[in-house]
């Protein structure tokens, strides 16, 4: 009797025990599947988010960038002299046509004989040194006949003396201590005035004035003098008002990654500048443009923020030398690699022409113009971007991946990629012959060099002999 007992007890814990560990298993399958239905509900707050919220032109996917400086262009000075070069340019293999700013130049406390394009006297008028207002309007459509675009640069930050703005709203411009109307703080802007944007009136009116250039001429966006000093709200809004117009590029003078969430489509690479002049002028290891602008860039920077990578523009070329004199021997090997990295490349006016000189900024200057090996270099560099996906713009083109070799301090190697297209770049930037051998096991296949015709294999390993400040553009077969 008493082992029947026991017998029934042990059953009776062992069925309540099921029942207790069923329960326990219930909640806490019930508990588990309403704490994932939480964590998926609630996913959505930790997606990762492109920084970039604007939308570039569709056009400027693989487009290459050129800035027109009028008054140094032809003898003439005209829109309508400049615009027998566009067949040229369209060769050439420029896609966007920068051109200085276009309106009257101040007067007052003028610099030089003729004064600087960015001492605005009227935002709605067209300097007559370059000619009319219809002049504009034909060069814009000539250049979209032949599938260019125009972008003028505007001079939001300031403006002339004696523009009439300071006479008609004298409080939309800064004042000093002693209430008189001051340049740029800290730097030798004497010929112009800033501006103080805090003042509504003032944004809608350099607003209006940007649109009513838009829909009187049919231009495609802006270049934005001093952009970063002008707030960035305001940049915001004025894109937002333009592009209700029409599809447009806008180009910011600065480096803020931020201008280009709602802002601009392209920020300058003033940095890869440095670098490479520190590099073929200063005799500076490659580490600074690897370490401080490469990393930097292919880590932080928006994936599909533009930068504009130049070897000169207006500002290099007026007050820090020219493209010769600032990149030497390696004048080349720097082009190459503003033209294969990640970003827009530009040209200034006159360097295709070999320009080794500083161009006059308040006078008259005319470039002088011929055949030269620069043009031809950048002619074969901008026919490849426009075919090849991966060395376009943005998310449109393929990221920087570097090529380990075993010449880091002297030797840059990388490849870009996207869909069936790549691009290897390799480049010597150093005044040493240099056998490099790179780590290639990622990149076997059958490629054709841009410049030489020449056909290379790579294997596991790949070896060349590079002369000093030379370079190979390896375009991979299909």
């Amino acid at each position: 009797m008493i082992a029947k007992m026991k017998a029934l007890k042990a059953l009776t814990l062992s069925l309540f025990s099921l029942i207790l560990c069923s329960l326990i298993s219930c909640t806490y399958d019930s508990s588990s599947q309403e704490d994932k239905t939480h964590t998926d509900s609630n996913l959505s707050a930790y997606q990762p988010k492109e920084y970039v919220e604007l939308e570039h032109p569709e056009w400027s996917k693989n487009a290459t960038i050129y800035e027109v400086n009028i008054r140094q262009y032809t003898p003439e000075g005209t829109f309508a002299a400049f615009e027998k070069h566009l067949p040229r340019l369209k060769q050439l293999g420029v896609d966007i046509l920068w051109l200085m700013p276009i309106q009257p130049i101040g007067e007052k406390n003028r610099k030089g004989t003729l004064g600087s394009y960015y001492s605005i006297k009227d935002y709605y008028d067209v300097n007559p040194e370059f000619g009319k207002l219809e002049d504009l309007k034909h060069l814009v459509r000539k250049a979209h006949a032949k599938g260019m675009y125009v972008i003028l640069d505007w001079v939001a930050n300031h403006s002339s003396w004696d523009n009439s703005l300071a006479t008609n709203h004298p409080d939309w411009y800064s004042k000093s201590k002693e209430g008189h109307f001051q340049s740029t703080p800290w730097r030798d802007y004497d010929d112009i005035i800033d501006f103080d944007y805090s003042h509504p009136g003032l944004r809608k009116y350099m607003t209006d004035a940007m649109a009513y250039w838009v829909k009187e001429t049919d231009i495609d966006g802006f270049r934005c003098d001093v952009a970063s000093f002008v707030p960035i709200d305001f940049w915001e809004n004025a894109r937002k008002e333009l592009q209700a117009i029409k599809p447009v590029f806008m180009l910011a003078e600065a480096a803020d990654r931020d201008l280009h969430k709602r802002a601009f489509d392209m920020t300058y690479a003033w940095s890869l500048w440095d670098h490479l002049h520190d590099i073929t002028t200063n005799n500076k290891s490659i580490n600074g443009l690897t370490e401080g602008y490469i990393a930097e860039h292919v880590s932080t920077w928006p994936r599909n923020a533009y930068r504009m990578n130049f070897v000169d523009n207006h500002d290099k070329n007026s007050w820090e030398g020219n493209q010769v004199s600032n990149f030497g021997d390696g004048l080349e090997a720097a082009i190459v690699l503003t033209a294969t990295m990640d970003g827009m490349p530009l040209i200034y006016s006159g360097q295709e022409a070999g320009l080794d000189r500083s161009l006059r900024f308040f006078d008259k200057d005319t470039i002088q113009w011929q055949n030269h090996k620069i043009g031809g270099l950048y002619s074969r560099l901008f026919q490849l971007k426009h075919v090849n996906q991966a060395l376009w713009n943005g998310r449109w083109g393929g990221e920087m991946d570097r090529i380990k070799n075993d010449q880091m301090s002297k030797v840059i190697s990388f490849s870009r990629e996207k869909n069936n297209d790549k691009v290897i770049t390799v480049v010597n930037l150093s005044n040493q012959q240099t056998p490099v051998k790179l780590e290639s096991q990622y990149h076997k296949g059958t490629y054709t060099e841009l410049f030489s015709g020449v056909e290379y294999a790579f294997t596991d390993s790949t070896r060349f002999d590079l002369a000093p400040w030379s370079y190979l553009v390896m375009v991979k077969q299909k």
